[in-house]
């Protein structure tokens, strides 16, 4: 299909736009050039991308507001991006945007170990948080697959987890305080180096709002004392359900592990295959990792396994030394990338009740067979995480649209059994027009009068989240009404 071409005042506007931004920022901190505007034309949702108007890297939250007050006296959309790691569509640009990115903003700021916070700019990347203060014995929780690229503002963006969120919760409960700019370059602050501000909430609306609401530029983050120590067991079934049913008896007995991984047979091959973990030929494997002193980790440990063995493990092994235990969950860090080197696939992270796991786990096979596509699972099983990796070839027609619907059926078991669209990955465009099948017309009106508030023409991130039948009129008219003014 042949694009439309611009005419001369949507060219001679976005010409305006780019020498304003070039006017406002360092010269490499502004990139133009079609050639390198590709690098940023998608996130990790590759099947969908666009080339934005510009990108703008600014290193302070000085220049942030400077680039947004900009585009918004231009009414110039600005798609916010962390380090792109993103799988749901979030940062992809729109043809006229200028999408700007944080990787350039980096800076520790503050660490207070009495008061257990550290102060960041938002495009420091997970695993480096962490690395600030693990020689002072501290650390960073939330710790998603794609920690050692992700950055901050994308975990707040996303309200990302991780393998040990099961213990210490995702990015809301480990974010203290944000400085953050609105889209018409208005600086704000919300929380703080404390346990609670006063007031309403508004840190908690932020978190998980996927770029709608503001861009954040720094971060207050809680870090926490190393545990004594840690240790891991794999545990091998003959199926799926009994791995789900062992999961969700840990989790009924009242034991809190650090981390339940699960992974099916086609992950635990593709994984072996790739990474050489010596993991077992079984149908479905379970890792658990409980923490604390050697004394509280052997009595967790022996309830586990006692749990475990009702559900007849075909293998159980405790790692005996700290070789053994990276070793353990040396494959299922390599799993996104192992399953990479099979087939394209769509990664989904609906999240159901722990006590679902066995039936969502059989009618995603039937659905599987039904759709005539193969369906790998690995997820965080302690808190229902799901991330079934749908495997389909990009270079066959129609498959990508065959792989997408079901996706979206089984994105609709998630919430049929009582969960919801997403965990960690967010709505973006991937799930928004399936945001029906959760959440009634007045539950989207409330939510989308909430960005009427922090973004009143809809220039932020648009045309994500919320279903497009939904938002269209809404953007339309306050666009309208913003000309009009």
């Amino acid at each position: 299909m042949d694009m439309p071409v611009p005419n001369d005042d949507v060219l001679a506007r976005g010409a305006r736009i780019i020498d304003r931004l070039a006017a406002a920022v360092p010269r490499d901190a502004l990139i133009r050039d079609a050639h390198e505007l590709r690098a940023y034309d998608c996130d990790a949702l590759t099947a969908y991308s666009c080339a934005p108007l510009a990108v703008v890297l600014p290193e302070t939250t000085e220049e942030v507001s400077a680039i947004l007050r900009i585009c918004h006296e231009e009414g110039a959309p600005v798609i916010p991006r962390g380090s792109g790691t993103g799988l749901a569509g979030g940062a992809l640009p729109t043809a006229d945007s200028v999408l700007l990115g944080v990787s350039r903003m980096r800076e520790v700021l503050e660490v207070d170990y009495d008061n257990r916070f550290i102060r960041v700019q938002s495009g420091r990347t997970n695993l480096s948080v962490t690395g600030e203060v693990e020689a002072d014995g501290f650390f960073y929780a939330p710790d998603p697959s794609s920690q050692l690229a992700c950055a901050i503002a994308g975990n707040i963006a996303m309200n990302s987890g991780g393998a040990h969120c099961l213990k210490y919760g995702v990015t809301t409960n480990n974010l203290l305080g944000v400085r953050a700019v609105l889209m018409d370059g208005t600086i704000i602050e919300l929380g703080g180096p404390h346990m609670d501000a006063g007031g309403l909430d508004l840190l908690g609306v932020l978190c998980g709002s996927e770029g709608q609401l503001a861009i954040v530029t720094e971060a207050t983050l809680r870090i926490l004392p190393k545990p004594e120590g840690a240790r891991p067991v794999l545990m091998g079934f003959a199926s799926s359900e009994a791995a789900g049913a062992c999961v969700s008896d840990i989790i009924k007995a009242g034991v809190l592990p650090v981390a339940i991984e699960f992974m099916d047979r086609p992950c635990i091959r593709a994984c072996e295959d790739f990474a050489r973990a010596g993991y077992p030929d079984s149908e479905a494997l379970l890792i658990v990792e409980v923490e604390g002193s050697e004394a509280e980790i052997d009595e967790q440990l022996g309830l586990i396994k006692q749990i475990a063995y009702r559900h007849a493990p075909d293998e159980l092994r405790e790692a005996s030394s700290e070789d053994e235990a990276k070793r353990i969950w040396l494959g299922r860090k390599s799993a996104f990338g192992a399953m990479g080197q099979i087939n394209d696939y769509i990664c989904l992270d609906g999240t159901i009740p722990v006590s679902e796991l066995p039936r969502v786990l059989r009618a995603i096979a039937d659905l599987s067979r039904q759709y005539g596509l193969d369906v790998a699972n690995v997820f965080h099983a302690g808190d229902g995480n799901m991330h079934p990796l749908i495997l389909f070839n990009a270079n066959t027609e129609g498959e990508l649209a065959k792989a997408e619907a079901l996706g979206a059926d089984i994105l609709r078991l998630c919430v049929e059994v009582g969960g919801c669209l997403t965990g960690e990955h967010g709505v973006g465009i991937e799930k928004r027009d399936l945001m029906h099948v959760q959440f009634g017309p007045d539950d989207l009106d409330a939510q989308m009068r909430v960005k009427d508030v922090f973004d009143p023409h809809w220039l932020l991130n648009p045309a994500k989240v919320f279903p497009l039948d939904a938002s269209a009129a809404r953007r339309v008219a306050r666009r309208a009404a913003r000309r009009a003014a």
